[in-house]
């Protein structure tokens, strides 16, 4: 009896733990899409244009961003791809693969696409020092200025999360972040289906998104076979397919936006 009522007690404390303490984390890609931790909600910041999710426009803009990169084989495959439909796109690297693929970001930029920090090593900003912060932003600049000769404004943050903190350090850092448009999330790290991502894309275009998408996944070509089908059609729908900065320099100033990140 003694033994039983041990067991148990045991069996009780193990299933608390399960359901209470974080799980470690052993893939970069299946951690990099948490929900944001901000302080404020997204109105606020969006206001203020600290951080931008999409851009209002009447225009048929839209802009293709690709995080995680440069990728050995995916990148130059997306690159032809937008060459044949001319399309410019955002690709935001990690610098830890910008120093080992320096030509396919030179590429980037000398075909008309920018280029956008994701930090060095791809490290989550949810729970992170701001000397490590500073070192992540730093770091991948410095990759960005060795590979291409200059450096970016723009600054996305791995999966999304964002504070108070890491939004003031950014404007000390002369970058802006860019996240993407909600509806927009292709979800490609996960490997859904080229159909289901390129579905994602076109049953959701509206004019100033940005779309979310990855030229690194390990292991798969699916994001790149989905642009098979993106491109043709949404250039069949009038779409134009820019840069982020292109973007923001057609943004339509609704009533209420408060000009105080310029």
């Amino acid at each position: 009896m003694k033994y039983n009522r041990l067991l148990s007690a045991g069996i009780v404390v193990s299933l608390l733990c399960v359901s209470s303490c974080p799980t470690p984390y052993t893939n970069a890609q299946a951690t990099s899409y948490a929900s944001p931790a901000p302080t404020k909600g997204r109105a606020y910041y969006e206001e203020r244009g600290d951080i931008v999710w999409e851009v209002p426009t009447h225009r048929k803009l839209i802009a293709l961003t690709f995080d995680d990169g440069p990728d050995e084989s995916n990148t130059p495959a997306i690159l032809d791809l937008l060459k044949e439909y001319d399309a410019k796109a955002t690709f935001f690297v990690v610098g830890s693969r910008v120093e080992k693929l320096p030509h396919l970001v030179k590429r980037e930029r000398e075909e008309g696409h920018e280029v956008g920090n994701h930090t060095f090593l791809h490290s989550s900003f949810q729970y992170i020092s701001r000397n490590k912060a500073l070192s992540e932003l730093d770091q991948g600049q410095a990759s960005i200025v060795q590979a291409t000769g200059a450096g970016t404004h723009l600054f996305r943050p791995p999966g999304g999360s964002y504070t108070d903190s890491l939004v003031k350090l950014s404007k000390e850092k002369g970058l802006k972040i860019i996240l993407w448009s909600w509806h927009q999330d292709t979800l490609d790290w996960r490997k859904p289906g080229v159909q289901r991502i390129a579905n994602r894309v076109l049953r959701n275009a509206r004019n100033g998104d940005i779309v979310l998408m990855h030229d690194y996944v390990h292991q798969s070509i699916q994001t790149v076979e989905a642009l098979k089908i993106i491109l043709p059609e949404l250039k069949k729908r009038g779409f134009t397919f820019v840069t982020v900065s292109e973007l923001l320099s057609n943004r339509e100033k609704p009533d209420g936006l408060i000009e105080v990140n310029k």
